[in-house]
């Protein structure tokens, strides 16, 4: 599902735990029932004149006698070149579009990544598995490997 409305780039705040922009829609687009729709799902917002996209959540929105606002929540591992471009845009009217993203709430909000497993102690300092592969196991490795190319080299004479 997708819809496009013209809409003023209200604003956009950032603190340490969310990111969030807000939008105003005036008039008939604001009537229409795809907005309510998305409201709850993760989305993808372009503005026409930016190549960017942002993946947010559509928050929520709220209606008075003059507006329609509508509130995104960024994700978090957004590049500030996608945001710096479409954030050039907050104050200003846009067209605005507003995507459904495949990926679910669930999806949006998980923070796992790849890395090493840690565990942190109440001195602060962190444990590691004592399984995980050191430098020094890194260093053995290459040896090992230098030495094995050498060994076929003697076989050539």
């Amino acid at each position: 599902m997708q819809v496009t409305v013209k809409a003023n780039f209200n604003k956009q705040t950032k603190d340490s735990k969310k990111e969030l922009i807000q939008f105003y829609v005036k008039g008939e687009d604001e009537k229409k029932p795809e907005i309510n729709q998305m409201t709850r799902e993760v989305v993808e917002l372009q503005i026409e004149g930016v190549e960017q996209s942002l993946t947010c959540e559509f928050s929520k929105t709220s209606k008075d006698s003059k507006k329609t606002v509508l509130e995104f929540i960024v994700k978090g591992d957004t590049s500030a070149d996608q945001s710096y471009n479409f954030y050039r845009k907050a104050g200003s009217d846009v067209t605005l579009s507003i995507i459904e993203s495949q990926m679910s709430l669930e999806e949006f909000y998980d923070d796992e990544h790849e890395g090493i497993s840690y565990t942190v102690e109440k001195d602060g300092t962190a444990s590691v598995s004592p399984n995980q592969m050191t430098l020094e196991d890194v260093a053995e490795e290459e040896v090992v490997e230098v030495t094995t190319a050498a060994d076929d080299d003697d076989l050539l004479d």
